[in-house]
């Protein structure tokens, strides 16, 4: 999608603050931080939700993971914990339609969310 806020950020096209990067996703700082660390992790590849991967992509979702299992090693989270999100449509809070997770640490998080 050329006009997705972040195929850009994943392709260059836009500046962020990146904290990780491979051939399949981009991980990079949120603007509007809900937490001390807040960190998205992008697939390279678009999809707006989930249930729009085609099953013989799935190892978009391991590749995510894996990104995201980076993340949580630079920035030592293991020790401190983490949550990870992900949310679809704007009901759920999603405003990029751009499948992506939200890791976020360095505060205590109540349950249940929202």
């Amino acid at each position: 999608m050329s006009e997705c806020l972040f195929c850009k950020i994943a392709k260059g096209e836009i500046p962020a603050n990146i904290v990780y990067e491979d051939e399949n996703c981009v991980a990079f700082e949120d603007i509007a931080p809900q937490a001390p660390v807040h960190i998205l992790v992008i697939p390279r590849e678009h999809y707006s939700g989930i249930h729009e991967v085609p099953t013989n992509r799935l190892e978009l979702f391991t590749n995510i993971f894996k990104s995201s299992t980076k993340v949580i090693e630079i920035k030592k989270l293991s020790k401190v914990g983490y949550r990870i999100v992900s949310n679809f449509g704007d009901s759920a809070g999603q405003t990029v339609p751009h499948i992506h997770l939200h890791i976020l640490s360095g505060r205590d998080f109540q349950w249940p969310p929202g």
